[in-house]
């Protein structure tokens, strides 16, 4: 069996003429002649714009690589029998009474309304975009919103002295939305990679804005280098050139500028510089940012090998943060090298139960380990429910970057659509929103006059946070946990023994065997 699907997809726009060979990718048959719509073909015209998924600037990528265990390998154990956290009583152990909120933080200070956060809203065009719904959804759910790498450097008016940003209108444009609707219970990160530390981002919006919570970041699991974006003229790449970015082709050679007039290159690439982690210089850094006034400092870490995640989990420890994140390979990018998100990296589910390995390890020696995020892939309440349990008690949220960002565009789109028809119609677009939204009287009750002014993104994110409650409160019910400590590796079961083997979750066959010899003698 392939896992891969080599040369043809479509995040590349790109297939081959008849089926292809398994292992290379190549069209049984490649015929002398073809126009050569696979991605070697287009590679023959394109060159390197064909290694990242397309439209840039319109469309989020996931990994189509099957991988050998996923999180559907795993069942959630049920049971008829008593109430954990809860009076065993049908009339008060009900599904709705499930308690779903969860504390992050050293000092669990950190409060959610729900495990969820988004993924890193950075710099790529789909992100600045769609950030004033995800944004405001997040606040109005009492969840994380995280503001992702670059987005001062790329802001084309931001303004820089002595190469450090003294004013950047975008990201002050993000931290306003999300601060005019957050009521409390949440927050907002702000992310920084070796760019953000150089250009001085941290200090730039705890200064201006009191952020609270700084991010540091090592990678994530679509990519094992730093971020990149495509930009379309060639003024644009050389503003970008000019404030020390990597860009390819260099847009300051004179016959990258003729190739970019004549067409054969449509677009310039930015890219980021990718970290080099030593375990002094993380200390200190993390001492810095709470220097600057953070009070929580995060680290989110990509699908390195192994050892790297043991680094990540030990660093953490000894620094003392307030949430690891452990992104997945496979998960989803706004703009990765396509080959690369399928291709490299340690898979969700392989990485989550390593992370639990080495928690458990640490714990032994009675070392402090700090709250973690799983991230890579998740979508459901299903997702949710196992990320949580898999590594229990360690894992107290998980990130849900891709799927956050669809509803947030689909309740976009549906909303314009609505309040065109609501402008022909001469109606009102808060009675619109309630015919179109399931929560659109509930949220009405909540904002009153204001509930009209809610992006239709945020309530369409709003109502995909409700049914994910809802559905993991019926899933918790269903295992007789009400509320999120409660959950346990002993909740699921393995489906294969394969999945047994990588996570030490009893296969289905050998499941609550004691409890068996014990009530049948």
């Amino acid at each position: 069996m392939s896992f891969s699907k080599p040369n043809r997809s479509a995040a590349t726009i790109t297939s081959t003429r008849v089926d292809p060979a398994p292992i290379s990718g190549l069209c049984v048959t490649c015929l002398d002649g073809c126009e050569g719509p696979c991605e070697i073909g287009r590679s023959a015209l394109k060159g390197r714009e064909v290694i990242y998924p397309q439209p840039f600037g319109k469309i989020t990528a996931g990994a189509e690589k099957d991988y050998p265990a996923d999180f559907s390998h795993f069942n959630i154990q049920g049971t008829c029998v008593g109430a954990v956290g809860m009076a065993a009583d049908s009339d008060q152990a009900i599904f709705p009474a499930v308690d779903c909120t969860t504390y992050l933080g050293a000092d669990g200070s950190l409060k959610l309304d729900f495990p969820v956060f988004t993924g890193a809203v950075g710099s790529t065009d789909i992100a600045r975009l769609n950030w004033e719904g995800i944004a405001v959804g997040a606040a109005i759910s009492g969840i994380i919103v995280i503001i992702g790498e670059n987005v001062c450097g790329m802001d084309p008016q931001a303004e820089l002295k002595n190469g450090r940003v003294v004013k950047s209108p975008e990201i002050d444009r993000r931290i306003n939305i999300f601060k005019q609707w957050y009521k409390g219970s949440g927050g907002l990160i702000v992310q920084a990679n070796v760019e953000d530390t150089r250009l001085g981002v941290m200090e730039y919006v705890v200064d201006k804005h009191g952020v609270q919570i700084l991010e540091l970041k090592w990678g994530q699991g679509a990519k094992d280098i730093g971020g990149e974006v495509k930009l379309k003229t060639l003024e644009r790449a050389m503003q970008l050139k000019d404030r020390n970015y990597i860009v390819l082709p260099d847009p300051r050679e004179p016959t990258s500028q003729e190739a970019f007039k004549l067409g054969g290159i449509s677009e310039f690439e930015r890219h980021s510089r990718m970290g080099m982690v030593t375990e002094e210089g993380f200390y200190k850094e993390v001492e810095r940012l709470r220097k600057l006034g953070a009070k929580y400092v995060t680290l989110k870490t990509g699908a390195y090998r192994p050892a790297d995640l043991a680094r990540a989990i030990k660093f953490s420890s000894e620094a003392r943060i307030d949430l690891l994140t452990i992104d997945g390979a496979g998960g989803g990018t706004g703009m990765s090298p396509w080959r690369m998100m399928n291709e490299w990296g340690i898979p969700t589910v392989h990485l989550e139960c390593l992370a639990y390995q080495m928690c458990e390890r640490l714990k032994a020696k009675g070392k402090y380990i700090p709250p973690l995020a799983i991230a890579g892939g998740l979508s459901l309440e299903d997702h949710i429910f196992k990320a949580l349990a898999l590594a229990a008690p360690y894992v107290k949220a998980v990130c849900l970057g891709r799927a956050i960002m669809t509803a947030a565009m689909v309740g976009k789109t549906h909303g314009n659509l609505m309040a065109k028809k609501m402008e022909l119609e001469g109606g009102d677009l808060a009675e619109g929103y309630e015919r179109l939204f399931a929560v659109g009287a509930q949220l009405r009750e909540r904002f009153g006059s204001d509930f009209a002014k809610l992006p239709a993104g945020a309530i369409g994110m709003y109502s995909y946070i409700d049914r994910l409650r809802q559905g993991l409160q019926q899933l918790m019910a269903g295992a007789r946990k009400f509320a999120l400590p409660y959950l346990s590796r002993g909740d699921l079961v393995a489906l294969t023994r394969e999945a047994a083997d990588i996570s030490g979750i009893p296969y289905v066959m050998d499941s609550d065997r004691e409890e068996i010899d014990r009530i049948l003698g």
